[in-house]
């Protein structure tokens, strides 16, 4: 059994970073073997529309053909049991590295039908933590949750399944002293990380810990 976490935040040891850690650790008390990439140390860019994964019968039809640093990740894919993605929020989206995947990730696998169908080969788990420095009053007065929908169709429709994780109102930095941002109080996102964001990191944990269970309960469904 085997999970796989890809963090699309610039950093390692940060909010996204820690809930993704947490999602893997709750896989992996149900004895799964697991595994954290950063897009960041990656080098490759999003899908650049050469579609050699749409031509029938290609040698690369159903699979991204592009020869990068993204790649052996690509390759991983289709051997996990679950995959959960992570990255904050930047101008209401997630972030470039991260987007840049999905495209190489989604689209060799969606088919031109209508509805869209799937080339993967079973049904997993995923799922999508998201961190925002947003309150969650001010993520949907801006329509965030459009963003979230959608992937979460997506991740649907190509793998089966899908949920989603918010983290609101996360520190931004670890000291506010040190930079302009009057806007935030940095007393009142010091209490959210002590009191709120220990939560999320539970609910993270529990996020991997029922993926890696629910794959122990049978074999894997096969895509029709």
């Amino acid at each position: 059994m085997k999970v796989i976490g890809i963090n699309g935040s610039p950093r390692k040891k940060w909010n996204t970073a820690t809930l993704l850690e947490k999602a893997l650790e709750g896989a992996a008390s149900q004895g799964a073997e697991v595994e954290l990439v950063h897009l960041y140390d990656l080098t490759f860019k999003g899908c650049i529309s050469c579609f050699a994964c749409k031509i029938i019968n290609g040698p690369s039809y159903g699979k991204c053909a592009v020869m990068d640093g993204l790649a052996p990740l690509l390759d991983r894919i289709p051997d996990t049991d679950a995959v959960i993605l992570g990255s904050p929020i930047y101008f209401g989206v997630v972030t470039g590295e991260m987007r840049s995947f999905m495209e190489r990730l989604f689209f060799p696998y969606m088919t031109y039908t209508d509805p869209p169908g799937s080339l993967f080969p079973r049904k997993i788990s995923t799922g999508f933590i998201y961190t925002l420095g947003a309150t969650e009053e001010m993520a949907r007065e801006r329509g965030y949750g459009h963003h979230i929908e959608l992937n979460e169709m997506v991740l649907t429709t190509i793998f089966g399944s899908s949920e989603s994780l918010m983290s609101y109102d996360t520190c931004q930095f670890e000291d506010y002293s040190r930079v302009y941002a009057p806007r935030f109080d940095p007393a009142k996102k010091a209490q959210v990380r002590a009191d709120i964001f220990p939560i999320d990191c539970q609910k993270a944990f529990d996020m991997g810990k029922r993926f890696a269970e629910r794959r122990k309960q049978g074999p894997f469904l096969t895509l029709e």
